[in-house]
């Protein structure tokens, strides 16, 4: 089989997946909208059922006083006149008919609330499955256009190479499926229900005056800030903005104190030599193996103290990432398990820089990270010389 036949079938291949992947994600879309239409129906529905309810409780005690009525009338008809026995036979009636409506009505909407949560359930599990054919399809697109060669030059073997790269388009489609989720349910919400809040606002100021509305107001405007911050933490979570403000130093130092407070664990911080810019691609990877490392302690050693120490030297810069914990043999990790270790490796690598392990169970673990700079230092306006001066 020639080249060209075969880049011909991969291309079909490609657009056979690209399409699928777009109707299951037009498929996913409309359950979605169908699922949030029928979601609002549903809770009109259950307001519906609890005022029929309530007026059929009214009607059933006017309907037997009309009843009481209608028997006293009957009996004692010789002491009433026509137009009175009428008026209670008609009351009467009138009631019992509005009964039997009420009755009728709350038993359609009774049915019809069942029918809305059957079909929510189908719609929930039509979703999900969705979704999962998107990512799946999505890793699939992504491997056929996917060029493994620089992994392969550091990976020997061809099983190790295949599996590390289909974790890695796995890791990326999770990490897209988490964001959009986060969006979805966080910001995205949060910003329908502040239109929803606005509109409430227009018609409290016209129903109960602008004093209610100024009410209404101050609501909205912490529903909008705690929307600001979870933009801000999802931002933030995709890439520190510190990072290109400030630079390495007091992005770590911002990030640890920040992980600190979300646990109980005590994190040192210690930074010796200048507070120098480094490359952009420098600084990102450097983050992100000081995150990765901090990450792993905290996941898997449960430690009580992590010090991390950044020694900038004039030609190169060296991280250590301790931690107290319960360590781990790093000839017996498994190969699944430390894929998180590759990716720091792959980072390393391409700073031509060195990353050594040193742990043993019940010992803790020691990351030694180790870069060359060179010339690559960049005056930072905001350097501690500057500061101190």
């Amino acid at each position: 089989m020639s080249k060209l036949t075969l880049d011909n079938i991969i291309q079909k291949m490609l657009i056979t997946v690209e399409q699928s992947k777009e109707q299951v994600f037009e498929i996913n879309q409309q359950s979605r909208q169908e699922y949030e239409s029928l979601k609002k129906e549903l809770m009109d529905i259950q307001k519906q059922v609890a005022m029929i309810i309530d007026e059929s409780e009214k009607t059933e005690l006017h309907a037997r006083f009309a009843r009481n009525r209608l028997v006293e009338v009957s009996r004692y008809f010789k002491e009433y006149s026509n137009e009175d026995v009428k008026e209670a036979y008609e009351k009467a009636n009138e009631l019992q008919m509005k009964l039997v409506l009420l009755e009728q009505e709350e038993k359609r909407l009774r049915e019809r609330r069942d029918h809305i949560e059957r079909r929510l359930l189908q719609l929930e599990g039509t979703i999900e499955r969705a979704e999962l054919l998107v990512s799946q399809m999505s890793v699939v697109y992504n491997y056929l256009t996917g060029d493994l060669k620089d992994v392969g030059e550091l990976i020997e073997d061809a099983k190790e190479k295949q599996q590390f790269g289909l974790k890695i388009i796995e890791a990326q489609e999770e990490e897209r499926k988490r964001v959009a989720r986060e969006i979805h349910d966080g910001p995205a919400q949060m910003l329908a229900n502040v239109l929803l809040r606005s509109e409430i606002v227009e018609k409290v100021s016209v129903d109960k005056g602008m004093e209610a509305a100024l009410s209404e107001i101050k609501d909205l405007r912490k529903m909008i800030r705690t929307s600001l911050a979870e933009v801000r933490r999802i931002i933030y979570d995709l890439r520190p903005m510190a990072l290109d403000d400030l630079g390495l130093i007091p992005t770590l130092a911002k990030y640890l104190k920040h992980v600190e407070e979300l646990t109980d664990i005590d994190i040192r911080f210690t930074h010796i030599g200048r507070d120098a810019r480094l490359p952009t691609h420098m600084e990102v990877a450097l983050f992100r193996l000081v995150q990765e490392a901090v990450q792993n302690a905290h996941k898997h050693g449960n430690p009580t103290e992590i010090h991390v120490k950044v020694e900038m030297k004039p030609s190169n810069i060296v991280i250590v990432v301790k931690d107290d914990g319960k360590g781990f043999d790093v000839s017996e990790t498994k190969k699944e398990e430390s894929f998180g270790l590759m990716g720091m490796k792959e980072r390393i690598a391409a700073l031509k820089g060195e990353l050594t392990i040193d742990s043993s169970p019940r010992k803790g673990t020691v990351v030694l990270i180790q870069a060359p700079i060179e010339n690559a230092f960049h005056r930072n306006t905001s350097s501690l010389s500057k500061q101190k001066g």
